[in-house]
């Protein structure tokens, strides 16, 4: 029997009144809270003329007021239809006139949009909600055809789409949800993710339904927020997409297993774990579920992997999992109809089940085309095998190599396994000579010590000859899209302007992959390799070529274990800053003569050329400055001179060395400081 989210929550505020239902910050709301809030958002919607079937946008901010005055709307049983909040007004606008709304709710001034919307301000409409109290479910059981809300696409180009979820539809999405990671009453979720994705949504929907609490954030970007939230409002759960974990693995380091360790299980959606993620997660959360949910706009999450289960499973870690009890899955081949299928013989997936949409608003005929026999139809290719499900890529995005199929997702999990690589994405271009129809190109950002040789030498014993990146390229940054995911278009973009990428050496490459590190491995550096990295130090330039630097080496663990413990209470004494290291295999002291004028500029050109040449050879480095305060206050003055630094020598620099534990943390770099005088005016 179908049952709504509203009616639930009704319930659960006579039941649970005191629960908290909804956390962002410090605002909470009980569950008795969000019932009053809700009764009073749909008494003013319905005093500003709203009527069943009426089309309400509302921007989907994560806090507190969306979340209710999503359900105030269907109170008063009008139609949801939710906005990105970060949209533009003129993509705000195009779903507002698409969807023929009749009111815009907003977080933020849309005054470019007043002219053809009724706009009312998301904040004023909550905190004026008054808080009549019900006892009995006033709203009638609502059709389980009739629609509850509507999923529509930013609209920033082309017509915006909207996927049509009727109370059916949102039940069983919501049912599908709960069963497939196991949700409990009491969990804790944290849910860091825009809440007008499908994937938010469904989150919302189900712990809501479940009566669990959602802790609401606004993005991954910093993860000193989910520790936060994680350690102040004791979660247990997590929402996730894949990239969010190697924003937090790399932000926190050391710290992500202590953070995370409590959490029963984190869900991973919009998007797959690669390979490599897989592994790692598991091994670093041995105690947490982590679950990795396929899902659409159109169909909610409906196959479901634990990856637990699977991660020491060479023939399943790349699985996508097992399609739920309520969901059907078959492959079609290219005419549309069943077939058998294997790693070799893929074809386009459709599912099954009363989860899916009834259709896409006002576009017939891409309903038509998706919606075939009670079947909808994806645009991913995939194969089964015992049950389980093996995703190859979107159709357009597989790569025919000379009448073979190239899955970009095979070629991505392979090389992102590779110690050089730390993020990439494969396409399929043209073959440039004309001979294979298409060649595969990994675009990737890269680690230390990387190098093209060391890349294919990696993937040659690993996967056919055929599937092999032809083309290599390094950028940046992978481009994603808001949900994170591998923005492909671009990607061809990118290729398609290839003029600039060859602008991409390994020079330039080395600069922009080095990052600080702070801890390292016991592993040596070789002599020959360490020899090398100072000779690029006293390579570097020197004002009037002075060269009156010194580079004094330490490479006994006793020595520096000493240097450290002195310079750290040295610098507690003098209230300086020093944020340390651990481990390193060599601490290399750049000195200079205080008399040369130059003294700091040439000893910052060496340590800048010590550490990227280390990089170059996979070999991190941090530069540590408090030894330039330090030089001359005891115990460290006496350190200093028995490691024989001349005494009119200022220590600008030491520099820690070894091989990296762990990536260095990504820094956001500020592009605002470039300022050109004359390009303008030469144009």
């Amino acid at each position: 029997m179908m049952d709504t989210l509203l009616k639930r929550i009704m319930i659960l505020a006579e039941k649970q009144p005191d629960k908290e239902a909804v956390i962002y910050k410090d605002e909470i709301l009980t569950y008795h809270e969000l019932k009053q809030k809700i009764v009073g958002i749909s008494d003013i919607l319905k005093e500003k003329g709203i009527l069943k079937d009426d089309r309400v946008c509302v921007t989907a901010v994560s806090k507190p007021e969306m979340v209710a005055a999503y359900l105030g709307i269907q109170m008063c049983k009008a139609i949801a239809v939710f906005v990105d909040k970060n949209g533009t007004p003129e993509s705000i606008a195009a779903i507002y006139q698409e969807a023929d709304a009749k009111l815009l709710l907003t977080d933020k001034p849309m005054k470019k949009c007043s002219a053809y919307c009724q706009v009312l301000s998301l904040r004023t409409v909550y905190q004026s909600a008054a808080e009549r109290d019900i006892h009995m479910f006033e709203n009638i059981l609502p059709e389980e055809d009739s629609i509850a809300e509507l999923l529509f696409t930013s609209g920033t180009t082309g017509r915006p789409k909207g996927v049509i979820l009727t109370y059916k539809a949102v039940y069983h999405i919501l049912c599908n949800t709960i069963l497939g990671i196991d949700m409990a009453e009491d969990d804790r979720i944290l849910l860091p993710l825009p809440l007008h994705h499908s994937f938010a949504l469904r989150v919302l929907r189900a712990a809501l339904y479940k009566g669990a609490t959602v802790i609401l954030q606004n993005g991954f970007t910093f993860a000193k927020e989910v520790e936060t939230n994680v350690m102040h409002h004791h979660c247990n759960a997590l929402a996730a997409v894949p990239t969010s974990y190697e924003v937090m693995r790399g932000q926190m380091q050391d710290d992500f297993e202590r953070v995370m360790k409590n959490m029963r299980y984190i869900e991973f959606s919009a998007g797959a774990l690669s390979v490599r993620q897989r592994k790692e997660i598991t091994a670093l959360l041995p105690n947490t579920i982590i679950h990795n949910t396929w899902g659409s706009s159109e169909s909610g999450g409906a196959i479901f992997c634990n990856v637990t289960e699977i991660a020491n499973n060479p023939l399943k870690i790349a699985t996508l999992g097992k399609p739920l009890s309520g969901v059907q899955v078959k492959i079609l081949d290219p005419f549309g109809n069943e077939m058998k299928s294997d790693a070799r013989h893929p074809g386009r997936m459709a599912l099954k089940g009363d989860m899916q949409m009834k259709g896409y608003w006002r576009q017939p005929e891409l309903t038509a085309a998706t919606l075939v026999d009670g079947w909808l139809l994806t645009g991913d290719m995939a194969y089964l095998e015992d049950g389980y499900i093996y995703m190859l890529g979107r159709a357009d995005d597989i790569i025919k190599v000379a009448g073979e199929k190239v899955s970009p997702i095979e070629v991505e999990n392979v090389a992102g396994e590779c110690p050089y690589v730390k993020e990439c994405a494969c396409i399929g271009v043209d073959d440039p000579d004309g001979l294979l129809g298409q060649i595969p190109v990994l675009f990737l950002t890269a680690k230390n010590g990387y190098s093209e040789d060391k890349l294919l030498k990696f993937l040659s014993g690993r996967m056919e000859k055929y599937k092999i990146p032809k083309k290599y390229v390094v950028l940046e940054a992978i481009p994603r899209n808001q949900m994170q995911k591998v923005d492909r278009k671009e990607l061809k973009n990118i290729w398609d302007n290839s003029e600039t990428l060859d602008l991409m050496n390994p020079v330039i490459q080395n600069i922009f992959a080095r990052r600080s590190i702070r801890k390292f491995k016991e592993t040596s550096i070789p002599a020959t390799i360490l020899d090398m990295i100072l000779k690029a130090g006293y390579y570097a330039p020197s004002g009037h070529n002075m060269q009156s630097w010194r580079f004094t080496v330490i490479e006994k663990e006793s020595r520096i274990m000493q240097l450290k413990e002195t310079v750290k209470k040295a610098a507690e004494k003098e209230k300086v800053h020093f944020y340390g290291f651990e481990n390193p295999r060599v601490l290399i002291l750049v000195s200079n003569d205080k008399r040369n004028q130059d003294g700091c500029q040439d000893a910052s050109c060496a340590t800048e050329n010590i550490m990227l040449a280390a990089n170059s050879y996979g070999i991190g480095s941090v530069w540590l400055n408090p030894l330039m305060t330090l030089r001359d206050k005891e115990p460290v003055k006496s350190l200093l001179d028995k490691l024989g630094i001349p005494e009119n020598h200022i220590v600008w620099s030491m520099i820690a060395l070894g091989y990296q534990v762990y990536d260095g943390k990504p820094l956001v770099k500020r592009t605002d400081v470039v300022h050109y005088v004359d390009r303008e005016q030469m144009k």
